[in-house]
């Protein structure tokens, strides 16, 4: 039970993440990246390693993704100064 109690709030974490920076909160790109380190460092310390190693194989490419692009987009935005 506190495995699946554990693994819930990772996952709630990550996603809420994902939602900040589709969003396009201040920060949002490290609050996910800082998820995604929270939930693998727990899958290799925890007992629901088994069950959220594919969830984590399938979800971190994407976040990454999501985080290269909006990170991208900001630098395109960014202005040199004349």
């Amino acid at each position: 039970m506190r495995a699946s109690l554990q693994s819930r709030r990772i996952r709630d974490e990550v996603y809420r993440q994902m939602f900040r920076l589709e969003a396009q909160h201040p920060g949002a790109e490290m609050e996910l990246a800082m998820a995604l380190l929270r939930a693998w460092m727990a899958l290799c310390s925890g007992p629901q390693s088994a069950s959220e190693k594919p969830w984590l194989k399938k979800i971190s490419p994407i976040c990454l993704k999501m985080i290269e692009s909006s990170l991208r987009v900001d630098n395109a935005g960014a202005h040199c100064p004349k």
